[in-house]
């Protein structure tokens, strides 16, 4: 599976060849490092662990420390396994995203929904609320009205939508297109809106 990891910094838009305005994601994906290659005959499986972006050795664990002087690398703020990597990179290599991206290429992307704090059930569920106005109904339009009956089961089944947290969860979006790459400035151009931040794949069929 071919990959990078980058960072969502904005949008911009782009005219295309016949004059359309086109809304874009920019994500910065800047150098990967290799920190750590498994093969088959010691892990089980192959995979490349690529890390991103610079953190600092105070905020960095004993053993993370120790794991990433192994590969000859500073302490980076993002380390994620790619298995079956395409590219025959050793550890301490750097990945750049001309060999992994072109232009034209579809591809998926993971990161974080924003976070949208403790919401209501017509805004997380999309619920329709009381349609009537009148005829008794009285303070209860985005209430989430009945979770369960009494008598039987006396209990709320697991599943049942109600308010709570919403967003800040890991999401995929398939099939994106790469409209532009800027690799003198580490940048991608994805169509379309993305989350936070990214970890940008190729193949999205296979993942």
């Amino acid at each position: 599976m071919n990959g990078l990891i980058g960072k969502k910094i904005g949008m911009t838009s782009i005219f295309d060849a016949s004059g359309k305005n086109i809304a874009c994601t920019v994500i910065e994906a800047q150098p990967n490092v290799v920190t750590q290659v498994k093969t088959n005959e010691t892990d089980g499986y192959d995979s490349v662990q690529l890390g991103y972006g610079e953190a600092k050795v105070k905020n960095t664990s004993k053993a993370l420390q120790g794991h990433f002087e192994k590969a000859g690398s500073t302490p980076k703020q993002k380390a994620v396994e790619f298995r079956n990597y395409p590219l025959d990179k050793k550890l301490g290599e750097e990945v750049v995203l001309t060999e992994i991206f072109a232009e034209g290429d579809k591809v998926s992307a993971v990161g974080t929904s924003k976070g949208k704090g403790f919401q209501g059930v017509v805004k997380r569920h999309h619920f329709n609320g009381v349609g009537q106005s009148t005829h008794g109904q009285h303070n209860r339009l985005r209430a989430p009205g009945s979770v369960g009956a009494s008598a039987w089961p006396s209990r709320v089944f697991k599943g049942v939508r109600m308010a709570g947290r919403m967003g800040n969860e890991r999401v995929k979006t398939k099939n994106l297109k790469i409209v532009k790459l800027l690799p003198e400035m580490n940048l991608i151009l994805i169509q379309g809106s993305l989350h936070q931040s990214f970890i940008t794949k190729k193949n999205p069929e296979k993942i």
